[in-house]
């Protein structure tokens, strides 16, 4: 059985960062992305890691772009959400989701393309 396993949510000032880590177990390999949903708002996209090759492309949702890095440890079947510049309005709860095909860029923005999903992590940011 799959699971995802999120942490490193918490409490940060604005201008603070947080480093989110998601764990995939159950011996299921595939693009592995994270979605944010905050209060009353629909889930939205966050960014990507699609494998490619030895290596992988990485996309982003524009909210989050140039501030957001995710990157990913094919040993250990994790990825990670490295949150820089955070602002108020990235209060919300992170969801990982992994995808167990291979989808272009545009489908895997969109709920639709991932299979399995995380329990979410909450993430405020406040002063």
């Amino acid at each position: 059985q799959v699971q995802l396993v999120e942490s490193g949510g918490g409490l940060v000032q604005p201008g603070g960062s947080l480093r989110l880590s998601c764990a995939a177990s159950g011996g299921t390999h595939g693009n592995m992305g994270w979605f944010r949903q905050a209060p009353g708002k629909e889930r939205e996209f966050v960014a990507a890691f699609r494998l490619s090759g030895s290596g992988g492309m990485t996309y982003y949702g524009t909210s989050v772009k140039d501030r957001f890095t995710i990157s990913r440890d094919n040993a250990k079947n994790t990825v990670y959400l490295q949150m820089n510049s955070l602002k108020p309005e990235d209060t919300a709860v992170y969801y990982c989701a992994l995808a167990t095909r291979s989808y272009t860029s545009s489908y895997l923005r969109t709920e639709n393309a991932w299979a399995y999903w995380g329990q979410g992590t909450h993430v405020t940011v406040s002063s």
